[in-house]
């Protein structure tokens, strides 16, 4: 007992003492020039201490022995220099770059944009709010390798590399935004572009620190809603904004202040609009009929948000909770209700069809979203930080018809992260455990996905080492994966008109699955603001409860689906949820970069192996109310398409780039593209819904006060379909910007004008389910102010 009682002494005092060797290290930041550089960030590399440079340049920081100072400042390469306790008068030296470097707070590991091995974007600053729409997906949909599936204005979620759904994990602050957008694409994401600071996008897998479903990759939504910093002063923002094709206004506020360690932050948004215009197109309907419309009905949208947190900084202890609430009510285009209208006349068929037209479905949308987090910096040489953030979502979306709650689906998630930081010898990484409990429930006659439990636990490891000017990282995760639901069992036959209930048989499922991961990837700095990087990486994702276990009518995307789970014989569906298998990514990415001087550039590879990909497969069948499953020759003209899901090995390819060069101080140009091939092995044909090619410039001019900014983008011909898939033609989009500064004394003020699709050019996305009914909106003016202080 003695020598346990020694040894976990001996234990503890080395995880909680601080180190010895302590000292205090000075330095100056300059330019090529050898001009001092103002505000300068100085940072221990995977520490929390950091302090600016003074207006000549100068530092003073302490340090642990052997550690590693970050040096970084807008504009300039960032720099990494080693220093001991008796490294003193250092002399730092930044040379320019015309990209501005950002910490990536989805790295984990206190990386910036310019050190990412996995291909990283950051919109941040005057550069997001500029390019800020109301859902994620139409904000990203200019990066390269980003798409937007777009299932009106009001629901768009980001498609990267091909990839949507659940194999894109969209988080706030690092945890999952917990919603029902990869049930359906018309459930629109929770996450508000327009209060964000900062929107992160990670191409590539991302699996081992957000779960098994990332293979396609990361949205992370960085606020400041628990403030991680000290806030010594009340500071606020306001904006304005009115947009023309919509008829939509928006209002935005912001307000923080802090005193003595406790920090308060404050944000809200308020915007309703309209149904959008559009340019001149013509749709069929049911019956046949060619109609022009100017317009898509149905995509109005009166949305609230509001937000509140609190924190407590002090030296080592960060403690903090924030609050949440949104309340959204949005249209929801081509949402259209198959009624069986066999033996009408056609005065009753004409009348059920204006009941129709007169109650639009729309949803409501109510989430309440409660954060934690928790952070402890030990500051000795081997557990430099323990973290641990909580999140608790209640999330409702409910159909609204003829004014009454049609069908409501709600998904409650519990999900809590720890990670411990820290460093071992050279190495310096991330220990983890994550768990997240989601209570997935749909009421309703379009409850096409059963109520369901869906349960992981997973350890991850991410470890980092440098080599000189190569950095080599690691990674691991194993992940234990547990779904339940009851399964209501029942056939549809020629010989049923209507389903007996009494005769309805209900199957408990429950199944368990271990997800392994892993990951290994370098990057060589091989002169500064130069790099090559390369990464692969082995995913396992098991499926989500929609994809498993479907079975209804899915009226939004005018389908009938059924899961993997389903067994169809006979035009007949049983439930045999046997042999399912993991879907089982190997991605290989490879990226080269340049980000110095007045020219620079990225430009990534990627090839992403994909075996039993889970994808909804049309079956060649029909539902019919009265008949069920049927043969689509000769069915009914109210029969919707059956579509499955099922597993088929894939591959996915392709190229993303951007470059830029600054041609004067004043003026940049910049190139960007993508291309993505999507198709299944074995010559079996393509992959449904995949984003077009897109090739795009912008010019940026800087006029004193004012800035400027035109881009076009073409997106190409989208030929490469699936079978009972149509081709999409491709268009081109020119949008500009206007942004005025306004000298109101302390306040930092912009009037902005921006004009979308100047041409009005009449635009589909081959990536929608509805994309012959809803183009893109016509030309659009967005009218705003806002302000700083």
């Amino acid at each position: 007992m003695t020598k346990l009682t020694l040894i976990s002494s001996a234990i503890f005092s080395v995880l909680c003492s601080q180190s010895a060797l302590a000292a205090t290290v000075t330095g100056k930041v300059m330019d090529d020039k050898n001009q001092p550089i103002k505000n300068a960030s100085i940072h221990v590399h995977g520490k929390n201490q950091s302090v600016k440079s003074n207006d000549l340049g100068e530092f003073a920081i302490e340090i642990d022995a052997n550690s590693q100072l970050h040096i970084s400042k807008d504009n300039y390469v960032d720099s990494r220099i080693a220093v001991s306790e008796s490294s003193n008068n250092l002399s730092v030296s930044l040379k320019p770059t015309s990209v501005e470097t950002v910490v990536v707070y989805a790295s984990a590991l206190h990386k910036n944009s310019l050190e990412m091995i996995s291909p990283v974007s950051v919109l941040s600053g005057d550069e997001l709010r500029n390019k800020s729409k109301p859902t994620l997906g139409e904000t990203l949909k200019g990066l390269p390798g980003v798409n937007a599936s777009y299932f009106g204005p009001v629901s768009s979620s980001p498609i990267i590399r091909g990839l949507d759904g659940p194999r894109v994990k969209i988080t706030q602050n690092g945890l999952d935004a917990s919603d029902a957008s990869r049930i359906g694409p018309d459930h629109a994401t929770s996450s508000d572009s327009l209060a964000a600071e900062q929107i992160e996008v990670l191409r590539g897998p991302s699996t081992l620190l957000y779960g098994s479903g990332a293979i396609g990759g990361v949205v992370n939504v960085v606020d400041n809603r628990i403030p991680t910093d000290n806030i010594d002063e009340l500071t606020g923002a306001a904006e304005y904004s009115h947009d023309t094709v919509s008829n939509s206004n928006t209002v935005a506020a912001k307000l923080e202040t802090g005193n003595e360690g406790f920090n308060f932050h404050f944000d809200g948004t308020k915007r309703s609009g309209d149904d959008y215009q559009t340019p001149t197109f013509t749709i069929a309907d049911d019956d046949g009929d060619v109609e022009t419309e100017n317009s898509v009905e149905n995509t109005f949208i009166d949305s609230e948000t509001l937000n509140f947190g609190t924190s407590y900084v002090g030296d080592h202890l960060t403690i903090g909770f924030s609050y949440g609430s949104i309340d959204t009510d949005y249209g929801i285009p081509g949402h259209e209700h198959h009624h069986d209208h066999k033996g009408e006349t056609e005065e009753e068929h004409a009348e059920h069809e204006d009941e129709a037209a007169e109650e639009p479905v729309y949803a409501h949308l109510e989430q309440n979203r409660w954060q934690g987090l928790v952070s402890y910096a030990l500051h000795n040489n081997w557990i430099e930080t323990i973290n641990l953030r909580v999140g608790y979502t209640d999330y409702s979306h409910s159909e609204i018809e003829d004014g009454e709650i049609g069908t409501t689906f709600k998904n409650k998630t519990t999900e809590a992260r720890l990670n411990v930081e820290h460093k071992f010898a050279d190495w310096h990484g991330m220990m983890g455990y994550h768990y997240s409990d989601s209570d997935y429930d749909a009421i309703g006659e379009e409850a096409f996905t059963p109520a369901s439990v869906t349960t992981t636990n997973a350890l991850y490891l991410l470890e980092e080492r440098e080599f000189g000017d190569v950095t080599i990282e690691l990674g691991a995760r194993v992940e234990d994966y547990k779904i339940e639901s009851q399964i209501t069992a029942h056939e549809h036959s020629h010989d049923e008109v209507e389903i007996d209930h009494s005769d309805e048989e209900t199957i408990g499922y429950n199944e368990s699955f271990t997800n392994l991961s892993a990951s290994a990837g370098a990057i060589w700095q091989y002169k500064p603001g130069h790099s090559i990087a390369t990464s692969i990486s082995h995913s396992e994702r098991a499926p989500l409860s929609a994809e498993l276990l479907s079975n209804g009518l899915h009226i939004a995307t005018g389908t009938y689906e059924l899961g993997l789970g389903y067994n169809i014989e006979d035009n007949e569906a049983h439930f045999e949820p046997e042999n399912i298998k993991q879907e089982t990514s190997t991605n290989l990415d490879l990226s080269f970069r340049r980000f110095s001087g007045d020219f620079g550039y990225t430009v990534n590879f990627f090839y992403n192996d994909i075996k039993n990909f889970y994808f909804q497969e049309n079956t060649g069948l029909v539902y019919d109310e009265e008949d069920g499953l049927e043969s689509a020759i000769g069915a009914h003209d109210d029969a919707v398409a059956v579509y499955q899901f099922t597993s088929k090995d894939a591959e996915l390819y392709g190229i993303e780039f951007d470059a830029h060069y600054q041609v004067t101080p004043s003026a940049m140009v910049k190139v960007f593209g993508d291309s993505t091939r999507a198709k299944l092995k074995d010559d079996e044909g393509n992959l449904p819904r995949i984003p077009a090619n897109k090739l795009g410039s912008e010019l940026q001019y800087d006029l004193g006060d004012l800035q400027l900014t035109l881009t076009g983008t073409h997106y190409f011909d989208q030929n490469d379909v699936t079978a009972f898939e149509t081709k999409t033609d491709g268009y081109t989009l020119f949008d500009a910007q206007a942004n005025y500064q306004l000298g109101l004394g302390s306040v930092d003020a912009q009037l902005y004008i921006n004009v979308d699709n100047i041409t009005d050019e009449l635009g589909f996305v081959h990536s929608s389910f509805i994309k012959d009914k809803a183009p893109l909106p016509g030309r659009n003016f967005r009218f705003g102010v806002r302000g700083y202080f």
